[in-house]
C-alpha cells in the first residue's frame, strides 16, 4: 500500500492557521493596528471600505521595515517579537506569533509599503493568496501602510458567512476602540467609505473615554486607582445611576492588552452590591498592571483570554478598589468606624442599649457623647445611615408584641371581623370573568377550562411588534409632529449605527433627518408612542436594542420592530383598568403569534382545573 501522509502545501497550510487568526474584518484591524503600535507609531489612520470586505488599510509612523525584514514578514512563524522560548512569558507587545501576516496574505490581496529612516527608498510588496507578484523599491515616507483588499476573496465559503455591513462595521469599532483606549497617547482616526469617524488626539485616558463615549460620558465617571505590591489598578467606573441594561462599554485591560474575564466582571458588579438597577451593566473601563510571570496570555489565538498566577487575590483587589472609589466619591453612602478606634471611649453599655430595645426616638434626638471628636458633617452623614438601617423596626416591635398569657391565644384570621359568609344574592353562583392584575405585572383571566395568566409586558411587546412589522411592510406610518424639534448627540459609534438604520426607523413613524456628524434632529415621532415619551432617551434605547440583537438571523425591519416595540410596551408595575386589561388580551390573542413575545419569552401560561386539583389533593 502506497504511503498516504504528506506535507500540506504552504498556501494551504497558511489558509488553515488564516482560520483561527482571522475570522472577520475586524480581525485585520486588531492584527495591523497592533503591529502598528509595536512599531512605536505615535499616529495610526485606520481606513474601511464597505465595513472591511473590500478594503482595510492601516498607515503608521512608525519604525518602518528594511527590505529583506518587508519580504520576511510575510512568513509563516516569522516575527520580531520573540527569539527564545522563554520570552513567551514576559511579552509586552501585542503580537508575537508570527502568524498574522503570513494567514492574511493566504486569503486576500495585500500590498505593503513601508520605509525606515534612514533609507532612501522604501520597499513595496504586492501578495495575493500568499503568491508574491511583486516587489520592487518605491518613495514612501517613514512608517508603514498595508492594505487588505477582497478578504476571503479566495474562500468563498468563509466570505458568504459574513455579516452585513453593519454588524461587521460594529465590530470593527469595536476592536478600533479598544486599542484607542489602551493608548491615548497616540492620535487614532478611523474612516469609512470616505467619512471620517473619529478623530482622536493625543490625550489622557478621560479625555479619551469622553473621545469615544461622547461628551455626556464625563459627568458619569469615577476614577480608580490603587497600588500595590502585586498589581496595580487604574482607570474609570461608572456612577450607578448611567448603567445600562445592554453590554458594550465594560473594557478590561492587562498589561495594556484587552481581555474578556467573566470572573472579573463578576468582581465589579460585586462591589456595586445593591446599587445597580436590575439586569444592568456598569460602564467602566479598568487597567491592570502586573508582573508578566503572574499572568499568563498564551492561552487562546486571539490572546484575549488570560490566566492569573492567583485568580482570587486579583478579584479581591479589584472589588475593594471599586468599593473604596464609590466611596470617596460620595456615589454609596459610608459609615466612618476608624474614626475613633478605643473602645474605652465609646458609651456605656446601659446608654447604648436603649437604641437596641426600640427607644429610637430618644436616640434620634440624644445629643452626642462629649468625649467624641466633634465632626458635625460627618456625624451627622452617619446618624442618617445609622436610622435607615432602623428604619421601620419599631413597627415589627409592635407586631411581634404577644399577649401576657400565650396560653389563652386564639388563631383569628382576618375574616374573623366580617359577616358570615352567605350567598342570599345568589352571588356565588355568578360566573367571574373579570380579568384582574398581580402585583401589576400579570393579568388573570378566566377560561373554560381554568385560567390564562398573562405576562402584560410579553403581551404588549409581540401586540406592537406585529404592529410595526406590518407599517414597515406596508408603509402605513403615522407621524407625530414635534412642536419643537429636538437635537440630539451621540457618541460616534451609536451615531453610526442610527446613521445606518435611520431610513428604516423613519418608516415606523420617527422624523430624525441628519444635521452635522454624531448630530441629529427629530421632528417627529410615531403616534402610538405614549404622550411625553423622551426622544433622546427613546432613540438612545433603540440603538441599544438593535446593537444587542446585531447577530441574530433577522432581518433590519424584523430588528427595528423588535427594538422599538420592546421599548414602547407597557412595563411590568405598570396598573391597568379593566378595559385597557380586555383591551390587550383581545389583541393579544388576534396576533398571528400571541405564545411568544419578539425575544421568545412566553407571553402567557394556562393553568388547567385538573391541573389545580391534583395540587390540591397532593
Amino acid at each position: 500500500m502506497a504511503d498516504v501522509i504528506q506535507l500540506l502545501p504552504d498556501a494551504i497550510a497558511n489558509q488553515i492557521a488564516a482560520g483561527e487568526v482571522i475570522q472577520r474584518p475586524a480581525s485585520l484591524v486588531k492584527e495591523l493596528m497592533e503591529n502598528a503600535i509595536d512599531a512605536g507609531s505615535t499616529q495610526v489612520k485606520l481606513i474601511v471600505k464597505e465595513a472591511g470586505k473590500s478594503l482595510v488599510q492601516v498607515i503608521d509612523n512608525g519604525c518602518g521595515m528594511s527590505e529583506t525584514d518587508a519580504r520576511l514578514s510575510f512568513e509563516r512563524h516569522a516575527t520580531s517579537k520573540i527569539k527564545k522560548a522563554d520570552d513567551l512569558f514576559a511579552i509586552r507587545t501585542m503580537g508575537f506569533r508570527g502568524e498574522a501576516l503570513a494567514s492574511i496574505a493566504a486569503i486576500a490581496k495585500v500590498e505593503l509599503k513601508t520605509k525606515r529612516t534612514q533609507d532612501e527608498l522604501g520597499t513595496c510588496i504586492v501578495i495575493e493568496g500568499s503568491e508574491v507578484k511583486r516587489q520592487e523599491a518605491c518613495q514612501f515616507p517613514t512608517g508603514t501602510s498595508i492594505a487588505i483588499k477582497n478578504l476571503f476573496y479566495n474562500v468563498p465559503a468563509r466570505r458568504k458567512f459574513l455579516k452585513s455591513n453593519t454588524v461587521e462595521m460594529r465590530h470593527i469599532i469595536d476592536e478600533f476602540q479598544r486599542i484607542a483606549i489602551a493608548h491615548p497617547d497616540i492620535f487614532f482616526t478611523l474612516h469609512h467609505n470616505n467619512t471620517e469617524q473619529f478623530h482622536l488626539p493625543h490625550s489622557n485616558l478621560r479625555q479619551r473615554l469622553v473621545g469615544i463615549w461622547g461628551s455626556t460620558a464625563n459627568k458619569k465617571l469615577v476614577p480608580i486607582s490603587e497600588e500595590t505590591d502585586i498589581l496595580s489598578l487604574t482607570g474609570f467606573i461608572g456612577k450607578p445611576e448611567y448603567a445600562k441594561k445592554t453590554r458594550g462599554e465594560q473594557l478590561f485591560f492587562v498589561n495594556n492588552r484587552f481581555i474578556k474575564s467573566g470572573y472579573l466582571h463578576h468582581a465589579v458588579v460585586a462591589a456595586y452590591e445593591d446599587l445597580l438597577p436590575k439586569d444592568s451593566y456598569p460602564l467602566y473601563a479598568i487597567f491592570i498592571e502586573m508582573d508578566t510571570d503572574k499572568v499568563d496570555i498564551n492561552v487562546h489565538p486571539t490572546k484575549q483570554e488570560i490566566k492569573f498566577d492567583d485568580e482570587r487575590l486579583v478579584y479581591n483587589y479589584l472589588k475593594v478598589t471599586i468599593r473604596h472609589a464609590l466611596g470617596r466619591h460620595s456615589v454609596i453612602p459610608s459609615l466612618d468606624f476608624d474614626q475613633e478606634g478605643n473602645l474605652n471611649r465609646l458609651p456605656n453599655y446601659a446608654n447604648s442599649q436603649a437604641a437596641a430595645n426600640g427607644q429610637q426616638n430618644s436616640y434620634n434626638n440624644q445629643a452626642p457623647p462629649s468625649n467624641y471628636p466633634r465632626n458635625d458633617g460627618l456625624e451627622a452623614s452617619n446618624i442618617k445611615n445609622w436610622r435607615k438601617l432602623y428604619e421601620g423596626m419599631d413597627l415589627f416591635e409592635k407586631e411581634e408584641e404577644t399577649p401576657q398569657d400565650s396560653s389563652m391565644t386564639t388563631i383569628e384570621s382576618n375574616w374573623s371581623t366580617e359577616k358570615e359568609l352567605d350567598d342570599k344574592n345568589k352571588s356565588f353562583s355568578t360566573p367571574q370573568t373579570k380579568p384582574y392584575q398581580i402585583h401589576s405585572r400579570y393579568i388573570v383571566s378566566p377560561i373554560k377550562s381554568g385560567f390564562i395568566l398573562i405576562d402584560q409586558q410579553a403581551a404588549h411587546e409581540r401586540i406592537l411588534y406585529e404592529q410595526y412589522l406590518q407599517i414597515l411592510q406596508n408603509n402605513q406610518t403615522v407621524t407625530q409632529a414635534q412642536l419643537f424639534p429636538k437635537q440630539i448627540t451621540f457618541n460616534p459609534s451609536d451615531a453610526l449605527v442610527l446613521t445606518e438604520i435611520l431610513p428604516t426607523i423613519n418608516q415606523l413613524g420617527f422624523d430624525i433627518q441628519v444635521f452635522g456628524q454624531d448630530t441629529f434632529v427629530v421632528h417627529g415621532l410615531p403616534a402610538t408612542l405614549p404622550t411625553g415619551t423622551d426622544e433622546k432617551e427613546m432613540v438612545e434605547q433603540l440603538i441599544a436594542q438593535y446593537k444587542a440583537n446585531l447577530d441574530l438571523d433577522l432581518g433590519l425591519p424584523e430588528k427595528i420592530a423588535q427594538a422599538t416595540a420592546k421599548q414602547a410596551a407597557i412595563k411590568s408595575g405598570q396598573s391597568l383598568t379593566e378595559e385597557e386589561m380586555h383591551q390587550l388580551i383581545d389583541q393579544l390573542f388576534a396576533c398571528t403569534t400571541p405564545f411568544k413575545s419578539p425575544s421568545g419569552k412566553n407571553c402567557f401560561i394556562t393553568y388547567e382545573l385538573d391541573e389545580l386539583e391534583r395540587q390540591f389533593s397532593s
